[in-house]
């Protein structure tokens, strides 16, 4: 079946539907119109699935019907099943299904960060490139630890949260391209690398270890999960697999808005270490504790409950939080 030809021929029809569907106020008329129409997208959906199971064309039909069913079956639907659904099922699937490729991008990151770091300290002449002794000196001793409490407490968790949630973002968002994720990525692991070998030529690589730590963890995390997330989109339409890359891109696009979803919450709680916890006169242990204690948690939210969650047969994208959401608004 021509599902682009079939699509033009159905497609007013499909419109007036969803129209109808979405009509607060219907006349006897519309709700005989509105079943009619109904009957004959269910046939035309099954021909779709028949000829291709998940296509673009096809989820939004289904969703139409969703909603064209709620108003005529008045089903209900509780909000708060909604959410949790969402929180418990769809985005640790989503996040699961990327595992693998976090944890590359993690290995690469470090692997990155300390040659760069090695080669600095170890080649004659290489530290002067970044500033004179005086400003190196400054950075070490002052600048790196004062940059933790130089801003107000609430000011601070903001700005940490919104550059990092920025960089989150741009790597999601133009991940598709296949480069600006391996750029970000290397130019992150490039800094950490810079920043750690101007520390240790001051004698001070203990400090940098111990003021990353504690925040550093869940954020560097959630950026390597950002990283993942926009290298699936590049690859799911590079090595489609079966489906069609139309097919995959829109499948996989909807569990990465679902990734970006989470990804704020996990950088929020990132950026709350570090406003709040990095600056502490606590013992490092303890400092260092919390921020383990945050990254074990999207751990196993990640790989035990995205891991049951798939295993059911969860996907991972929005398409039953959307369908909630429909139904509360056709309410």
């Amino acid at each position: 079946m021509d599902l682009d030809a079939y699509t033009d021929v159905h497609r007013e029809r499909w419109q007036e539907l969803d129209r109808l569907a979405r009509s607060r106020h219907a006349s006897g008329a519309d709700v005989d119109r509105l079943v009619s129409d109904y009957q004959q997208a269910a046939t035309d959906l099954a021909r779709i699935r028949g000829a291709a199971p998940r296509t673009a064309v096809g989820d939004r039909l289904s969703l139409t019907l969703f909603r064209a069913r709620l108003r005529f079956t008045g089903t209900p639907v509780d909000p708060l099943t909604a959410v949790t659904s969402f929180f418990v099922v769809q985005l640790p699937a989503a996040l699961y299904r990327i595992r693998w490729l976090a944890i590359w991008v993690t290995l690469a990151t470090a692997a990155v960060a300390a040659i760069v770091a090695v080669w600095i300290s170890t080649t004659p002449g290489a530290i002067v490139t970044f500033g004179t002794p005086e400003s190196l000196r400054q950075y070490a001793t002052q600048d790196f630890q004062d940059y933790y409490s130089d801003h107000g407490l609430g000011a601070f968790t903001t700005q940490v949260w919104t550059n990092n949630a920025y960089i989150a973002a741009t790597m999601v968002a133009f991940g598709i391209t296949g480069l600006w994720v391996p750029f970000s990525i290397g130019q992150n692991a490039v800094s950490l690398g810079v920043s750690a070998a101007i520390m240790h030529s001051e004698g001070r690589l203990g400090d940098f270890f111990l003021y990353i730590t504690p925040h550093g963890q869940l954020e560097l995390y959630s950026v390597f999960l950002a990283a993942a997330a926009g290298l699936m989109i590049f690859w799911s339409w590079v090595a489609p697999g079966a489906r069609t890359r139309g097919q995959a891109l829109a499948e996989d696009g909807r569990a990465l808005i679902t990734i970006a979803v989470g990804l704020t919450l996990t950088l929020l709680l990132s950026g709350i270490i570090e406003g709040t916890v990095t600056r502490q006169d606590w013992p490092w242990p303890v400092k260092i504790g919390i921020g383990t204690v945050a990254l074990v948690a999207v751990l196993w939210y990640q790989w035990v409950l995205g891991g049951r969650a798939h295993r059911a047969g969860e996907r991972g994208d929005l398409e039953e939080f959307e369908r909630g959401a429909t139904a509360l608004v056709a309410d």
